[in-house]
Formats: C-alpha cells, structure tokens, sequence
C-alpha cells in the first residue's frame, strides 16, 4: 500500500517557501524568514545564556567545596564532642561517605602590628583534612607565583601539632602584608579573667603555609591552624565537629537526613547547600528572571508569525476559495496554515539549538579568539574570581527552551489559520 502524506501538510510545506516569484510572495518569504530567524536567535541566546550560567555556578560551587565540606556534624553548644570516636565510627557505616575529618571552629581576631582582622579558625587535622576537601594544585601553585615569587609554598601539611603555625587564605595574606615565615598574632575571645577584669587570650603563630580555594570570601577570612593547638587556643578538650565527603555532592541533603537519626543527643547537622543558602537562592533567582527575559525575545520572534500568517492568508485567498470548491473543509484550511506557521518555529527552533548548542560547546575558543581579535579582555584577572568563560549546557535548561520556542510558535499559528477557515469562496473569486 502506498503512503500518502496528508495534502494539508503538503500544502503547508509549500507555502512556507512561498512558491510563485511574485513581489509580494517574495515580501512574505522575507518576513517569514525573519521570524524564522528571530527565533532561532532568540534560542540561541537562551541556551548559551543559562550555559553559561550554569557553568559559572558550577565553578564557584567546586572552588567553594575545596575548603567546605559536603556536610558538617556539630556540637550545638558550641563545645566539643562528646564521643567523637563513636561519631566517626558511626557516620562511616554508611556506604556513600567517602572520608571524615575532625575539626574546631571558633572566632578571632588575626593581627600584625597595628593592622587586625576578624577571621574564622579552623583547627585541622593534616593527615584527615584532605579526604573531606580538595585545595587543588593549581590553586597553591596561583598562590606561590603572587606571593612568593616562585619558592615553593607549603600548605596544611605543613602544620605541626604544638608549632603553634597557621595556614592563611592568599587574600587575607595580602590585606595583612604576610608572608610564609611572618609572626602573627591570633586573638581569642574567651580571655582570662583577671582583677583588671577580662584580658583577651593572644598567641604568637607563625604562617607556614597559604591556600588559595579562588573564592573570596574564604580567601579572606579563613585561617587553618592544627586541631590540636586550636583546642589549647580555644580551651577545649577536643573537636567540636566532624567534615564529612560523600560519592555525589547533589545527595548531600538526603544523605545528611539518613545521618541526622543516627547521631547523639546535643548534635546538629548540616550540608553544604544550607551553609551558602543566600548564595545559592540569589543564583536561581537571577537565573530564572534571564530566562524570562530571553524567553520574551523568543515570543516577540514566535508572534511575528501572526504578520506572516495574516499577510498569506490574504495573499491566498484565491487558493483558499478553489480549495473550498473541491470540497476541503474549514478544519483543513486552517490545517494548511497551522503547518505553514509550526514549520517556521520548527525550523527556527532547531537551528537556534545547533547554533547555541555549538557556540556553548566550544566557548572556551570563542571567547578568546574575540578577545584577541579586539584587544580586550572580558573577564579581567584582577577582577574576577575567573579568568575564562566556563559553560555547562544542561538538558533540564535545554528541553524546555525548546518546548516553550515551540508551543508560542504554535499559538501564534491558531488566529490568522481561523481567519482562513472563515473565507468565503464566493467574495475570494468575485473579483478573481
């Protein structure tokens, strides 16, 4: 048996490439090609846009795990743990932690000569701290070529229970002017009481190492010194949390609900999404008002479809009125030119795809070829935490650009194929 398509999408098929050469079939291929082409445009920018996006969001999110832990169990006084060994023991019973540490948090005060900083302390453990986060070695060797003009920079490895050394972000480094080998003062706030009353507890340390995890906020206020010599500091008999690692970072909310059960009494805990939960909102926010935007260009292209639709049915009225004769019914009509529209936002939608997919692929070379052809740098060294452009094209960003492209497409097709159903065949051939 042979196969034959339905006339409406042949018909539709060939209206969309406008088929007799006049002036004015000419003038609607033009606007139709140029709805076509606004909404692949329009595509295009939204699947690099949230690319893009996705991918600075991504890189953030590594170089901030380099020094926070995918989840963190804490004392909830503050104090330390009461049965910490139990606590590793226990958390490690489950098979998607990949590494435990334990640690010491507190605040204080960082200072050299008259100049003085608020810091966070994190007393580590050297041996443990690289199983829960990843300061990678391109970030140390950053560090090493800005401060130390090529000697080479130890980091948390270098510190000695009992040397009383510390291991500084490179932008704390920087504000205080310290240099690995510097004396250092650290202030903590549980101060001796005395008959002049309360004196602040002040211990000379000596910076032994730097880190450089790329994301401000911890490069400027996070110092590293060894467990132990944070207990003696803080005067506390031991850690007041364990850092945990787990197999999939996007499971750290479920795995941390499994935990939560299986902990003491007096214990809090909380992932790594919780931690920075302004950041991340703040990110999803600004990312879905783009989408918004871009996606009113995308309607603004989809809708001078109706133009196009309007100016061919009144173009083809003599067509609709001979197809009426034949016996083709109002549903049919209006078929012929729904086909006519969806294939503008089909085609539109597809190459807008190919095109966006292909420039967020390759922007890595895009992006610094059109640096080098205008002399310009679009995301300066000294400004940025980054210094070329990632991207991460997502198929959950993706399919439902494409999906929206196409159903405005299609929506922009439904008025003016009504209107053609509705043409008289005897007032379209009075004059004909």
């Amino acid at each position: 048996m042979k196969f034959e398509m339905p006339y409406e999408l042949v018909m539709g098929w060939r209206y969309t490439r406008a088929g007799r050469a006049t002036r004015r079939n000419g003038f609607i291929s033009f606007i139709s090609g140029v709805s076509m082409l606004g909404i692949g445009l329009g595509v295009a920018a939204l699947v690099i846009v949230l690319s893009v996006m996705n991918g600075f969001q991504k890189e953030v999110r590594d170089r901030m795990l380099s020094v926070v832990s995918h989840i963190e169990i804490v004392s909830a006084d503050g104090g330390a743990l009461e049965d910490l060994a139990g606590t590793l023991q226990q958390v490690k019973l489950n098979n998607q932690v990949l590494g435990a540490a334990p640690f010491i948090s507190a605040q204080a005060l960082l200072a050299r000569g008259e100049d003085m900083k608020g810091v966070l302390v994190r007393g580590i453990d050297p041996a443990l701290e690289p199983s829960v986060v990843d300061l990678r070695a391109g970030m140390a060797a950053q560090a090493r070529n800005s401060i130390n003009q090529g000697l080479s920079m130890p980091g948390i490895e270098a510190l000695q229970p009992g040397q009383f050394g510390v291991v500084l972000g490179l932008d704390l480094a920087r504000q205080l002017g310290l240099r690995i080998g510097d004396p250092v003062t650290l202030i903590a706030p549980n101060g001796q009481v005395t008959p002049a009353g309360v004196l602040p507890r002040l211990k000379q340390m000596q910076v032994v190492g730097l880190f450089n995890s790329g994301h401000y906020e911890y490069d400027s206020a996070l110092v590293m010194i060894h467990v132990e010599d944070a207990g003696k500091i803080f005067r506390l008999e031991g850690p007041t949390g364990v850092r945990l690692k787990i197999k999939d970072l996007h499971e750290a909310r479920s795995v941390a609900q499994q935990l939560a059960p299986t902990l003491n009494a007096g214990m809090g805990i909380r992932d790594w999404t919780q931690q920075n939960r302004t950041w991340f909102a703040a990110v999803q926010v600004e990312k879905r008002m783009m989408f918004i935007i871009l996606t009113l260009i995308v309607a603004v292209a989809a809708f001078n479809l109706v133009s196009t639709l309007v100016m061919s049915v009144t173009d083809k009225r003599a067509d609709i009125a001979i197809l009426r004769t034949l016996g083709a019914s109002p549903k049919s009509i209006m078929g012929i030119f729904m086909v006519q529209g969806s294939l503008v936002g089909v085609i539109g939608t597809l190459g807008g795809l190919l095109l966006g997919l292909l420039v967020a692929f390759n922007i890595d070379v895009i992006v610094p070829a059109l640096e080098t052809l205008f002399r310009a740098s679009f995301l300066p060294k000294d400004i940025y935490i980054l210094s070329r452009m990632p991207s991460d094209p997502q198929m959950t960003d993706i399919l439902p650009v494409a999906i929206i492209s196409l159903l405005l497409a299609f929506v922009a097709t439904l008025y003016p194929s009504w209107r053609a159903s509705q043409v008289n065949p005897a007032e379209a051939l009075r004059y004909e």
